[in-house]
């Protein structure tokens, strides 16, 4: 399996000719377009396999993880996109869904909603949506996926849970945990009063969660993003921090340039 890091949080995998992505992102356009809050998006680099791409998985359902025209330029006709099935609720839950969904539904792409802890097999690709911690209280899955005997793990923007063992025993251990690393801390206008807490794994939490989850080598993603004052605050030095978090722990941290191919 080869493994490539897109910038941000997406992620492409081949393996035996064939190709799906991760939380792919390639809108040019900035987060919050239009309001006082708007921020450039970081910068992606397009899958080596576009046009010819058997599967989009989305780990959630935000915009800067769910991007309808870049899975729309990615996929082969007939291509799927799946992501995890919806709780419900009324508009103000979902106030941070409502734009991706509508976009994936305005492209007309075939949908796939999978339930916590199911499994379907997509050309050499075996993907189980592993249960997930969105900071919103949103929908969110991991994606555990195998292909020619490696198993990779993509934990979207998940933040620290209790399920890394159960993933661990049912899908690892993993040859390569995809990691975020920058910890924001989040004041949204929906979620009041905020958490002071990181909304995604930090460096630290991230190093951690690599090992529960019996990693062999450990790769950031979601960092060298936006930042908003006050509304998506980071700290400063995100890869130094989760290399330096990273340093005693058994597995390997890797950080391959965007775009370059990892071969497991």
């Amino acid at each position: 399996m080869r493994v490539r890091w897109l910038g941000w949080a997406g992620v492409e995998l081949e393996a035996q000719g064939e190709s799906l992505v991760i939380d792919l992102l390639g809108r040019p356009e900035g987060v919050l377009e239009g309001t006082p809050l708007s921020a450039p998006l970081p910068r992606v680099t397009p899958p080596s396999t576009e046009g010819d791409v058997l599967a989009g998985l989305c780990t959630h359902l935000h915009r800067d993880h769910t991007d309808a025209g870049a899975l729309a330029r990615a996929l082969r006709p007939g291509g799927q996109v799946l992501h995890p099935q919806p709780f419900g609720g009324d508009a103000h839950e979902n106030l941070w869904l409502l734009k991706a969904d509508g976009e994936l539904t305005e492209r007309k792409l075939p949908r796939r909603p999978m339930a916590l802890w199911e499994t379907t097999r997509i050309g050499p690709f075996t993907i189980a949506a592993v249960p997930a911690v969105d900071a919103l209280g949103d929908p969110q899955v991991s994606w555990a996926v195998e292909a020619g005997g490696k198993r990779v793990i993509h934990l979207g923007d998940s933040m620290f849970h209790g399920y890394w063992w159960r993933a661990a025993h049912r899908y690892g251990p993993f040859d390569a945990v995809l990691t975020p690393i920058n910890g924001p801390t989040l004041c949204f206008p929906h979620c009041q009063p905020p958490s002071p807490y990181p909304a995604a794994l930090d460096a630290e939490h991230a190093a951690v969660a690599a090992r529960l989850l019996g990693a062999k080598v450990a790769l950031p993603i979601h960092y060298d993003g936006f930042h908003i004052n006050g509304v998506y605050t980071t700290q400063p030095e995100e890869l130094p921090r989760f290399l330096d978090a990273a340093s005693t722990e058994t597995y390997q941290a890797l950080t391959p340039k965007q775009g370059e191919a990892l071969t497991l």
